[in-house]
């Protein structure tokens, strides 16, 4: 039986790479301020997640700036994707 990825498994980051696998096309990202609204996530919440996921190699975390102004842009790697596909994978075996 195959394995549930520890990384995605956390309730919170299975949120995370879910709304972003489903949310974005491949390249395509997102702002910070924008997911945390789609998951109604504290900042602090939302960045230990994204800090998880990132050191995974699963998201991608861009800081920028527009103007003067600070932009974070958050993307799914192609890595994440696959790891998504495997931990479904391996739950709908899990369960039958």
């Amino acid at each position: 039986m195959a394995e549930l990825d520890p990384v995605i498994h956390v309730p919170s980051r299975l949120r995370i790479v879910t709304t972003l696998n489903d949310l974005l096309d491949d390249g395509d990202t997102v702002t910070y301020p924008r997911l945390q609204e789609l998951l109604a996530m504290t900042a602090g919440n939302l960045t230990t997640h994204l800090a998880k996921l990132e050191a995974a190699g699963y998201v991608t975390v861009a800081k920028a700036f527009e103007g003067k102004r600070p932009v974070t842009s958050i993307g799914i790697t192609l890595e994440g994707r696959a790891a998504f596909r495997d931990y479904r994978r391996a739950l709908l075996e899990l369960l039958g």
